[in-house]
Order: structure tokens, then sequence, then C-alpha cells
């Protein structure tokens, strides 16, 4: 019986991608760049399935080609707002994501940037790294106190939900919750949290926010001037979850006015393009889409996939079909 012919769009772990090589008739992207558009359209006509990444933009253009052999798109990741989920349904095309296992390691990377920004790590590795140190004093780069402090998050799913794990149990930080459903009330208990009914209720309270929320339009800028400006001029923004949900304008003339304390970003608007005003702005940490990029979760995404593949071309249904 003839393999399904399965496109790889960027490199994997190589665990994984040996073992998809055992269940399908694979294919890698050996170059390990995002493909184009037109590459996209191109392997919609080649593969049964194409497996893309955040890096591929899969928009209704994509879908236009002429003869479309692929049947699924099994995303390598939790967010699918990169991929036109009503054009795929439109050409009868499943798509498939991996949730459950990033939460924790992307829940730690945010802790991380918050504890980095809040105590201005980034601002003294530079400083000792350049040789600028001059040895200790009482007045030197002094930071805020985490514990105890309150903590927003915005969009309260698994990964929310690991944040506030970490926050609560971890440095007694207060917790409020702004989310797009009621969240349960033994799940608000659990952390004692509350849960506000808007952003703008949320952010004027907090001495962190962290964003937690899916990207795509409907929260392109969903942290935008206005909202900013609603923030305490000591409070910190942390961003996780996709960068079209800070305006990184709005939120560069912030930093560089002072009208909040600092910020945190592991995600971008135009990845890898950062703007000058971003990069040169002393209190931001910067990392570089580092979510979920433990050996561990990076290969339990991929088996995730190869599950999601497996029962798909087994005739049942994939456990994280989204479209």
């Amino acid at each position: 019986m003839t393999k399904p012919r399965v496109l790889v769009t960027r490199r994997w772990p190589e665990a994984v991608e040996a073992k998809m090589a055992q269940a399908f008739d694979l294919h890698l992207n050996t170059s390990d760049q995002p493909l184009s558009q037109a590459d996209l359209r191109d392997a919609m006509g080649q593969y049964d399935a194409v497996l893309p990444t955040v890096t591929d933009r899969l928009p209704a253009a994509v879908f236009d080609g002429s003869a479309t052999r692929t049947r699924i798109l099994a995303n390598y990741g939790v967010g699918f707002a990169h991929i036109d989920t009503e054009a795929a349904k439109a050409r009868g095309i499943a798509v498939t994501n991996t949730p459950d296992v990033l939460s924790e390691c992307t829940a730690d990377i945010a802790m991380t940037l918050l504890l980095m920004v809040a105590r201005r790590a980034g601002e003294g590795e530079r400083e000792l790294r350049e040789g600028r140190w001059t040895g200790w004093r009482p007045t030197h780069l002094i930071g805020t106190k985490v514990s105890g402090a309150t903590l927003g998050i915005i969009g309260f799913g698994r990964i929310g939900q690991a944040m506030a794990q970490r926050a609560h149990f971890g440095f007694g930080m207060r917790i409020l919750v702004q989310n797009r459903s009621p969240v349960p009330a033994e799940v608000l208990a659990r952390y004692n949290a509350t849960q506000v009914a808007s952003v703008e209720a949320l952010l004027p309270d907090c001495d962190f926010v962290s964003l937690h929320c899916p990207g795509g339009a409907a929260n392109r800028h969903l942290i935008n001037a206005a909202r900013l400006d609603l923030m305490k001029p000591t409070a910190f923004l942390i961003n996780t979850a996709r960068g079209e949900v800070v305006d990184e304008h709005a939120l560069a003339q912030s930093l560089w006015f002072n009208t909040i304390g600092g910020a945190g970003l592991d995600v971008f608007e135009r990845e890898p393009a950062v703007p000058d005003a971003l990069l040169n702005a002393d209190n931001l940490v910067l990392l570089p889409h580092l979510g979920s990029a433990t050996r561990e979760t990076r290969e339990a995404m991929g088996f995730r996939v190869l599950d999601n593949l497996t029962a798909f071309f087994d005739g049942r249904a994939p456990r994280d079909r989204v479209a």
C-alpha cells in the first residue's frame, strides 16, 4: 500500500523526523528556510499532507491552485492564525494543531521574561559583558519586586493557567483574568483568581500584564496606544502569545517615554524583523521566539502531529482537529 506523501516545511527534531519517515513518504525542506506562498501553493498540488509551522503563511490565495492534492494541514504549534481555515475548509482540507504539550514551557518563558524585565536582568548582563560594571552599590539597577504583585492574564486557556500556577504558587501574586468567555469558578478558585469583564477593566490594576490569547485578525493590536495608556507607569507587559497582538509602534512609544515600566517580548509582528525602536529600548527584554524551545516540548509537538496524521490517514478523527 502506498504511503501518504508528506511535506515537512521546516526541520524538526531528529527523533520526530525518523518516526515520520517510517510511517510516511516523508519529504523535508532541507534548507530550513520559510517557504514562499508560491512554494506552498505548489506543495498543495504535490503532497497528501503539508505540515506547516508559524513561519508558513497560508492565506486564501494559497488554496487557489487548480489541482489540490493535500487533504490535511497538520500544524506544528498550537496557534493556527497563519492558516486561513475557512479557505482550507472550502477545499475539504482538514487542519490540526498541537495543544497541551507546549503550555508548561511557554509559561516558563513568560515567567522568565517577567522576572528579567522586573529585575533589569537584561540591562545588568549587557553592562557586565561590556565591562561597564564598577561594583556593587546601593542604588545600582534598582528593579521591581515580583512577589506579592498583581498579575493580569489576558487569555486564560492552558498556557494562561500554567502562568497563573507559577505566579500564584511560586510568587504569591494576585491574579486577575480577562478571557473571551466565562472561566469556570473552580478554575478561578484553583489560583485564587478574579475574572474581570474587559481588558480596560484589567489593565489599570496590574503591576504585570501577560498575554496568552490567540493571534489572528480578531486580536490584532489588542494592546494598542489607548490600552497602553491605561497601564500603570510602573507596570510591565509580557507577550509570549503572537506578535500581532501588540502594536509595536505604540509599545515603542510607551517604552521610550516611560509611560509603562517596561516589557518582555518573545514574539514579534514581522518575525524575524524587529524594529530598531524596540531593539534600542533598555527597558525591554527580547527573546527570539523561544516559548516552546525545549527538546522535550519540540519532540512532543512533533509526535502530536504524527498522532494526528496517523489517525487521519487511518480514517479516524484526529483529536486536535480545528477545521
